[in-house]
């Protein structure tokens, strides 16, 4: 019930009961289930049940996207040969190995089913979408890095947004060659399901740039992607505060939007309209992870009254469940969402 009350929030609709809608991966779930984030990785079996073991203890939850295989965000850049780190206690880690932006510009798309760690990740999918075939369950949605988060890891943040303001031309070629793998990347994905239904792109660094640079270099990339996909779920989080660009956002052709804490959600549904469902925005530092149980509350209330009214809101974190995020304080959102409709 819990999904189809999320599909029916991001389609605008207003369900009975607000949908908990949660992203989580490799940053929260090793520590939640008290294991070394490489064993995370590398042991199937230990991922599996960790990841399963969220549909018994939160049960009112949405997992977004759900049975996730990522290794942080190496993933798209170990494509390209990046530089890689692994930790015991935090997701890998990615450098660059060359800096410079015009060495970038003639970078071809890569190959999912060969590069980097794709193929490992896209026969882990395959693995373990047969075995939650066989217990009846399945993986609902798929996800990518955006191509300036992507583009970011392959050169340098400075190098990247230095190049916007100086060199679009060569920035928008590394963002096209990107883009490209980032659609081939979600299809291999998709194509490893039986039944998918979304997608989902996370891209914060869309948030750093102007409107102009936004709306000229960013905005017809990211167009392109959501384009490609219509007719599924599409989910886009980015939290980075970027209040100037939320009405271009609007026109990127996804239906969700992941948002930051340090934007009011009701300033958001001003600008945006009931064009996008809202996925937010409880503090997810501040409050999901060092405030109580009733602070959680609090805040999602008051998410709830600026928003909810009128459909199109899923009740979230605005991100990703951080680190260190107690189990209590997801239960007390959860709870949250069941009081303020029982009241409605």
């Amino acid at each position: 019930m819990s999904w189809e009350t999320f599909k029916q929030a991001a389609a605008l609709q207003e369900p009975q009961e607000v949908p908990v809608g949660l992203i989580v991966d490799s940053p929260w779930l090793p520590g939640h289930a008290g294991i070394d984030t490489r064993d995370y990785f590398l042991l199937p079996d230990r991922w599996f049940e960790i990841n399963k073991g969220l549909l018994s203890r939160f049960p009112d939850a949405v997992w977004v996207p759900g049975f996730w295989v990522e290794y942080g965000m190496a993933a798209e850049p170990s494509g390209f040969g990046v530089r890689m780190h692994f930790h015991d206690n935090r997701p890998p880690s990615v450098a660059p190995v060359v800096t410079d932006l015009d060495f970038w510009a003639d970078v071809k798309p890569a190959n999912p089913h060969e590069d980097g760690l794709m193929p490992l990740v896209l026969r882990l999918y395959a693995l373990a979408e047969e075995r939650l075939q066989a217990e009846g369950l399945g993986i609902r949605m798929v996800c990518a890095r955006g191509p300036m988060t992507i583009a970011s890891w392959l050169m340098g943040v400075m190098p990247l947004m230095e190049g916007v303001a100086t060199n679009p031309q060569a920035v928008s070629r590394v963002l096209e060659a990107v883009t490209t793998t980032i659609i081939g990347w979600l299809h291999a994905q998709l194509d490893t399901l039986r039944s998918p239904e979304g997608i989902m792109l996370l891209d914060d660094l869309v948030g750093m740039v102007s409107k102009r640079h936004y709306e000229n270099l960013v905005h017809p990339h990211l167009r392109r992607i959501f384009d490609e996909f219509d007719g599924l779920l599409r989910v886009y989080h980015n939290d980075t505060p970027c209040r100037h660009l939320l009405a271009g956002l609007t026109e990127a052709n996804f239906d969700v939007f992941n948002f930051s804490h340090e934007v009011d959600i009701a300033e958001v549904k001003a600008i945006m309209g009931h064009r996008v469902a809202l996925m937010g925005n409880v503090p997810p530092l501040d409050v999901g992870v060092r405030g109580t149980a009733d602070d959680v509350a609090q805040w999602a209330h008051s998410c709830l009254e600026k928003a909810a009214p009128g459909g199109g809101m899923i009740l979230s974190f605005g991100g990703g469940v951080s680190p260190g995020t107690p189990a209590e304080n997801i239960d007390a959102l959860i709870k949250a969402a069941h009081d303020w409709s029982a009241q409605c």
